[in-house]
């Protein structure tokens, strides 16, 4: 289905009504009845005919730490999650989803465990960011950043990735994002970060590696199988030669499975050349076998990071009491 600009258009509506529907959606309108900048008879024909928003709430949950957490639901009813977190000086950060689960099933990802759902259009993404945009506005705070780390693998929707990245961006919209607080992260699926490097917009490019050595990645991430860590960086420096921009390398500390001195010795053996920044997570519970490594052998491996000339910083869970947190998001009944 078209979204509601483009039917306005073929309509003959002039283009400002489009940008009166929107702006009434950052305020927070929840059907055409609530936008009463538009004629009355042409409200009720957008009801008919498109819905204003291609998602809608369908259950909200916040955490301790003020983490925001939706299940929204699509009009052929799939079920996604997107994540508002808050910090310090009234900044939120919104954690989008791209797909109705993921076909690519990282072992330690709750998303991964669903398998492969149907692409999100780029009016379902950038919906995601229209209503963290109200949302932060409610908590006299403002959205500052979006990454596509929720459910779904962005580089195997990548039309509708960047489409929704110019949205987000563009000020018409509303919600005017600098391209350079948007990150798109990437378990490694190497054909769309060439892509991404020659996309005008500098939004940054994230990687989750998880892993120095394939015989490691390959049991955690079975994409590893089709792109090798060798290929994967290969195609991370590429991007960075040609965009001049680091590359991010997100890398989960599982206890016992990655998070060793010799582990750290190989991640800083790859890394060494400037192009990238590393990024330790901490591990969320999820069904699957892991356990997060104690702080101890996290410290240690930062401490063993940075001996080998690797600075890192360690990004703290958050919203983990509502399932929310990085690798947690997943719904039961993602077919409707």
């Amino acid at each position: 289905m078209s979204g509601f600009a483009e039917v306005l258009a073929a309509w003959g509506e002039p283009a400002y009504r489009a940008e009166q529907a929107r702006q009434a959606k950052l305020h927070g309108a929840a059907g055409w009845d609530e936008v009463t900048t538009l004629p009355k008879a042409l409200r009720a024909r957008l009801a008919d005919e498109v819905p204003l928003w291609s998602v809608v709430p369908d259950a909200r949950a916040e955490s301790r730490d003020g983490t925001v957490k939706w299940r929204l639901r699509t009009h052929d009813g799939l079920a996604i999650e997107a994540v508002l977190i808050a910090h310090a000086r009234g900044r939120r950060t919104l954690c989008v989803s791209s797909q109705a689960g993921c076909a690519l099933g990282c072992r330690f990802c709750a998303t991964g465990m669903m398998g492969p759902g149907r692409d999100l259009t780029v009016d379902e993404i950038a919906d995601q960011a229209v209503l963290a945009h109200h949302e932060a506005g409610t908590q006299a705070a403002r959205l500052a950043n979006v990454v596509f780390m929720g459910m779904g693998e962005p580089l195997q929707n990548l039309d509708a990735v960047l489409g929704a990245a110019e949205v987000m961006h563009d000020p018409r919209a509303g919600v005017g994002l600098s391209a350079r607080n948007i990150a798109v992260s990437t378990v490694g699926w190497v054909p769309g970060i060439a892509r991404m490097a020659e996309f005008p917009l500098p939004i940054r490019l994230a990687v989750s590696l998880h892993a120095a050595d394939d015989d490691t990645r390959d049991r955690i991430m079975p994409v590893n199988k089709r792109y090798p860590v060798a290929n994967l960086l290969a195609a991370c420096r590429r991007y960075s030669d040609t965009t001049g921009r680091r590359v991010f390398i997100e890398y989960l500390l599982l206890d016992g499975v990655n998070d060793g001195p010799a582990d750290a010795k190989r991640l800083a053996g790859l890394l060494r050349d400037g192009r990238f920044h590393v990024n330790l997570i901490e591990y969320n519970p999820t069904a699957g076998p892991f356990r997060g490594s104690p702080p101890e052998r996290r410290e240690r491996f930062a401490s063993a990071l940075a001996a080998s000339g690797i600075v890192a910083s360690v990004r703290r869970s958050r919203g983990a009491d509502i399932a929310a947190a990085c690798g947690q998001l997943a719904t039961r009944d993602a077919g409707g």
